[in-house]
């Protein structure tokens, strides 16, 4: 028995605006702007092998879990969702600019903190973080499959990557002389 051909998702873009997803590419006469939308494999927060009710909750409602070292309510929050099966974004907090950039994004810089769509929980309360879970449909026991494996943990902050080394150098940077101002006052 042959085995069937996995078939890609193509978005289209019509000329009136309205965007079609369909798994047929359209033909050239159209032309209509065309992505071949990716396929989504497990690397950890989502994939097509997990159960559909689990894709509808992550899609409408993404968890997020920010933590520090050290930190046992980190590890009891980190344990609550993973023994719940929820899969989950960890983003770790671990400098003074990432704890001013979680109290914008949730209030207060209390870790851990978890956000459920764009609700806040601050510090481990485990039965109201089960009751946010719930209320976003998420299932009350793991159904993640055996394979599942979650992403690893990211900065809050993208960190910039170590600059070059500078080198000696004699000669002078050249400098463009200021422009001239225009006769009218208006700046280009």
């Amino acid at each position: 028995m042959p085995l069937a051909k996995a078939q890609g998702v193509f978005k289209v873009v019509g000329p009136d605006g309205k965007v079609t997803f369909t798994d047929m590419p359209p033909s050239a006469a159209t032309h209509a702007p065309v992505t071949a939308v990716p396929s989504v494999k497990n690397s950890g927060n989502a994939g097509p092998d997990l159960p559909y009710a689990l894709r509808q909750a992550m899609g409408k409602y993404p968890v997020t879990l920010y933590t520090t070292a050290a930190c046992s309510g980190c590890d009891a929050g980190r344990a609550l969702l993973t023994t719940r099966g929820i899969p989950f974004t960890e983003r770790t907090v671990s400098t003074a600019e990432e704890s001013q950039a979680l109290a914008k994004l949730a209030g207060e810089p209390i870790l851990p903190t978890a956000t459920i769509g764009t609700h806040h929980l601050r510090g481990i309360n485990a039965s109201e973080w089960n009751q946010y879970l719930d209320a976003a449909g998420y299932p009350q026991s793991s159904v993640l499959p055996k394979s599942y494996r979650p992403a690893d943990a990211t900065p809050l902050l993208s960190r910039p990557s170590a600059a070059p080394p500078k080198t000696a150098t004699t000669e002078k940077p050249a400098r463009n002389p200021p422009p001239a101002p225009s006769p009218s006052g208006i700046q280009f």
